[in-house]
């Protein structure tokens, strides 16, 4: 407590994590944390589906690579709050708004993650997979992607962690998610509920991090450490 006997912001957000009721229905603590977690997943899920590929090509291939980091470069400088603005003035109140910007948000970590992991393997190595008769697609699934598998779920660690933190903005334009407690909490002026919706994305962001990290280091091959 302090001086004049009130308690922190912080502790009556402690105790507003501690209540039992903060954890049963619709609106609880798992709930609202599923729906987090699934607006994550759904947008590295969509954004790999665009820059795996495109990354994969460039690094095999060594094409387009200005044109890829510039790309990725002019992504990760736009910012998320005014795309998830923009789209849900131009399509309206719902789950698309903030899921392309989610989207927009992961692809430059997966992008330079796909390429990195492929450009990490040993010219050596692949010039003797091409000299045994290796097709150009068995050499990259088969040399480069194992090879580089470090760096690719590094792409996806990084993708994750930023979009986790993001996704709060969900709540921004009328969906739910752990931002629900941010943003009925800056409306009423409730800033414990505020400072316990923001704990709750920073512990999910945390133990994100180190499930992937702890992925990232088993899929190195042996006698490398990953990053």
């Amino acid at each position: 407590m302090n001086e004049s006997g009130a308690q922190s912001p912080f502790a009556l957000a402690l105790q507003w994590l501690a209540d039992p009721s903060r954890w049963t229905g619709a609106a609880g603590i798992p709930a609202r944390t599923a729906e987090h977690l699934g607006y994550t997943v759904l947008g590295v899920a969509v954004a790999a589906l665009i820059a795996i590929p495109l990354g994969l090509y460039v690094g095999h291939t060594g094409r387009f690579k200005s044109l890829a980091v510039a790309a990725a470069g002019m992504a990760r400088a736009l910012p998320t709050l005014g795309l998830v603005t923009l789209f849900a003035l131009l399509i309206g109140i719902g789950l698309t708004a903030p899921l392309l910007s989610f989207v927009i948000l992961a692809v430059p970590s997966l992008l330079a993650g796909a390429y990195s992991a492929v450009e990490a393997a040993d010219p050596a190595t692949v010039d003797a997979a091409r000299a045994q008769g290796m097709t150009e697609w068995q050499i990259l699934t088969r040399v480069e992607i194992p090879l580089g598998m470090p760096l690719l779920v590094g792409g996806f660690r990084g993708a994750t962690v930023q979009v986790v933190s993001t996704a709060m903005l969900a709540a921004y334009v009328g969906n739910g998610g752990l931002g629900r407690y941010i943003f009925q909490g800056l409306g009423s002026q409730d800033y414990p509920q505020m400072i316990a919706g923001s704990l709750l994305v920073i512990a999910l962001a945390l133990v994100l991090d180190l499930a992937l990290l702890l992925i990232q280091r088993l899929t190195a091959p042996r006698g490398v450490i990953a990053a």
